[in-house]
């Protein structure tokens, strides 16, 4: 389905040409209509198209531009990106609503420690090109394009970091851009090679409506392993698995929290989605051929994170390690190379991108309710305090356990039997079953007794003085977990056009 006009690409590029003027708008509130409104705008076109096509077909803008060299830059629509696309734009849309209240305490707090922040206008400016970059990443077809707005996302990330985040944030913030512009430059050397080779950039082909398969395949012999293994470095560092997560923990830590927000569901999950899309497309056999290695590598990041996150009083930062973990989920059902589990891994983003904002809009809560306090610790007996922020806290936890009713369910049980299938494959199916159960359980651990150190047992001295939160923090919480128990209980609508989609292309 080929669109007349680009619509796709106008809701992406429409709120990140108008954020360029909200540093002339004043009144904070005005602000944050505005911003929601324009983010809103992506996610009205991907509801629609979405219902339009009923995902049976892939939904493609006509061609925006078109070089011999470059290739063509469209945005796409289909089965495998929906999900992506929609977790984007309810998170950012509703996130946006929520930083209206914390960002006046954090404004209030900077304030107080003899700071000047940068304006309203600024914050939200940079936080609608920020979450509009996401999705023009998700949807893109090019290799160029998707670069582009991978960078573009980036930067004001690092902004938002470096001028609102906490404790050393310009030195955070720094580490958080060096890192990832390590990653993207990786992965910008093996697209330049594979693009200038194969003399397209396009991984999917936006005319005739077909990914190209195998298209880094063509490449020179010398010359295809390096190119995939750049490509897939780059994606791995924005993913944060287990030996370039370095930066993840800092950056999640210290970023303002509605920023924390989207860094962790959606930015991170972005290059595992991207596993999909580019590197297995381009080079199907090579990564067939590394996919025990890769499984390898994903159980390697869940018991690490977990074990991690079970060591952190910070809460934030355990919720940074608790990321790192789950990223090894997704880098599982990936793969496993298989219909189900790559399926999994798309739907687990979701599950992520809605349990992972609500728990870091509970540590926001938190924070703006008990006077800055992250500290696990010093907490407890919150619940009978703060009922409505532990009942979205604990829904939060369900989902990126698999606990139902969450999403989490579906997208664990897809992805275990993925990955049950290459285990028999490669013969190794005690081995990896041990290894999961452990990292299963140690998700279960840290998400639940976490959960009861903060809202239940002995009442701590912050209990005495808390008190639940207002509307203004806690409605855009309500949407996202309301957003997440329709999607448990309709999973068809998603899992069943994505297996059909990555059926065709597993061939």
């Amino acid at each position: 389905m080929i669109l007349n006009v680009p619509v796709l690409f106008l809701s992406v590029v429409i709120p990140i040409l108008a954020s360029l003027f909200l540093p002339f708008l004043k009144g904070k509130r005005e602000l944050t209509i505005i911003s929601t409104i324009l983010l809103l705008i992506p996610l009205a076109a991907v509801i629609w198209l979405s219902l339009v096509s009923g995902l049976r077909e892939p939904v493609l803008d006509p061609v925006v531009l078109s070089n011999p060299t470059l290739g063509n830059f469209s945005m796409l629509l289909d089965p495998i990106s929906a999900p992506v696309a929609l977790s984007i734009g309810i998170v950012t849309s509703m996130i946006s609503i929520y930083s209206l209240r914390y960002m006046e305490h954090r404004f209030e707090e900077m304030e107080k420690e003899g700071q000047r922040p940068a304006s309203w206008g600024i914050y939200f400016m940079l936080y609608v090109m920020f979450s509009a970059a996401m999705m023009g990443t998700v949807l893109s077809t090019n290799l160029v394009e998707f670069y582009l707005f991978l960078e573009v996302s980036l930067l004001p990330s690092f902004l938002l970091i470096a001028f609102y985040g906490y404790g050393r944030r310009e030195r955070i913030a720094l580490l958080y851009l060096i890192w990832t512009h390590v990653g993207a430059l990786a992965f910008l050397i093996g697209a330049l090679l594979l693009g200038l080779n194969a003399r397209t950039f396009d991984f999917f082909n936006p005319i005739k409506g077909v990914a190209n398969m195998g298209l880094g395949e063509l490449l020179p012999e010398a010359m295809r392993m390096p190119v995939f293994i750049a490509i897939l470095i780059g994606l791995f560092v924005k993913m944060a698995v287990f030996g370039v997560h370095i930066w993840l923990p800092y950056a999640h830590a210290e970023a303002p929290t509605p920023v924390s927000a989207l860094l962790s569901p959606n930015l991170i999950g972005i290059a595992g989605y991207a596993l999909i899309r580019i590197a297995y497309v381009l080079f199907p056999s090579d990564f067939a051929s590394i996919s025990p290695y890769l499984l390898g590598l994903a159980l390697l990041t869940i018991i690490y994170g977990g074990l991690m996150a079970l060591a952190q009083d910070d809460f934030k930062r355990f919720l940074a390690y608790s990321s790192v973990s789950q990223m090894g989920y997704l880098l599982m059902g990936v793969a496993s190379v298989t219909s189900l589990g790559m399926a999994g891994a798309l739907l687990h983003y979701a599950a992520h991108a809605v349990g992972k904002a609500l728990l870091f809009a509970t540590a926001g809560v938190l924070i703006t309710q008990l006077h800055g306090l992250r500290s696990i610790s010093k907490m407890g007996g919150l619940a009978t305090k703060m009922p409505m922020t532990a009942a979205l806290a604990l829904i939060g936890f369900m989902h990126i356990t698999g606990v139902p009713p969450s999403l989490g369910l579906w997208s664990e049980i897809l992805i275990l039997a993925g990955v049950s299938d290459l285990a028999m494959r490669i013969g190794q199916f005690t081995l990896i079953v041990a290894l999961l159960l452990v990292g299963i359980g140690l998700s279960t651990a840290y998400s639940f007794v976490t959960m009861r150190r903060i809202f239940f047992g002995h009442e701590s001295e912050a209990s005495e003085h808390a008190k639940e939160a207002g509307y203004g923090l806690l409605l855009p919480m309500i949407v996202i977990a309301a957003m997440g128990l329709l999607l448990f209980l309709v999973p068809q609508l998603l899992i069943d056009p994505m297996i059909r989609s990555l059926n065709s292309l597993l061939g």
